[in-house]
């Protein structure tokens, strides 16, 4: 956790080189990207484990200024042949940007029987801060939004509060390894001791110019949970990732 840390804090403090432009996509054209990654772990012996991942991501871009990012990723997994992990977790988040400075709206539904959550809806608005992105999709930006949450919990429990969202993100290409990685921080306002951590961070090694293996690396922390689950979750899994634009 403390090299991923540091790689963050060294990517943002660099200086820019020269090489390194904004955005130039043309006033009138749409630009979309598709990528879809599925990975997985399994292990048998003192502990049968299978873990299934997909997620998949949609972002379109409209001229100089507007861009609409859709997400969706789903977990499944069973250990000793019980079911423990079904994560659902859909986002939209457009945004409007000029320059290095972005504008961001979002809305996202999640359900998790590893966090006892039947639903959460979250809703908000905020800034954010490109210190470089690129036509190719490379990018180092934070962003901090307000959002209202409401989160229904398997014991019966709801909770509605206001959030601090605070994201840092980091994609990044060179040659043939790209990396992605996207952590958040996110406390109550109402309670700072209410608050969630999580990071997912995937390096890809392309095997063809759309085709990539893919290791992905998920940590997420939460401490408001449902009485007999846990706060916090690691995995890693190895994958596939394929990816287009037009």
């Amino acid at each position: 956790m403390r090299f991923i840390f540091l790689f963050f804090l060294l990517a943002t403090l660099l200086p820019a080189p020269r090489a390194w432009a904004q955005n130039q996509q043309q006033p009138d054209t749409t630009l979309i990207v598709y990528n879809t990654q599925l990975t997985g772990a399994y292990s048998r012996g003192g502990v049968n484990r299978t873990l299934l991942s997909t997620t998949q991501n949609l972002t379109f871009t409209r001229g100089q200024h507007f861009g609409l990012p859709l997400t969706g990723s789903f977990i499944f997994g069973r250990q000793d042949k019980r079911l423990k992990e079904r994560e659902l977790l859909l986002n939209a988040t457009p945004y409007y940007y000029k320059g290095r400075f972005r504008a961001y709206a979002l809305g996202g539904f999640e359900q998790s029987n590893l966090r006892g959550i039947t639903s959460r809806t979250q809703l908000g608005a905020g800034p954010g801060w490109a210190f470089y992105s690129d036509t190719l999709g490379r990018e180092v930006s934070v962003s901090n939004l307000v959002i209202r949450e409401q989160t229904n919990f398997l014991d019966g429990r709801r909770q509605v509060t206001a959030r601090n969202s605070a994201r840092l993100k980091v994609a990044w290409s060179v040659r043939i390894l790209t990396l992605n990685s996207t952590t958040f921080y996110q406390p109550s306002l109402a309670d700072f001791g209410n608050y969630r951590f999580s990071n997912l961070t995937t390096a890809a090694l392309k095997l063809t110019r759309q085709l990539a293996v893919s290791l992905s690396y998920n940590y997420s922390f939460e401490s408001e949970f449902s009485e007999g689950r846990v706060p916090e979750n690691t995995n890693v899994t190895v994958g596939l990732a394929y990816s287009t634009r037009r």
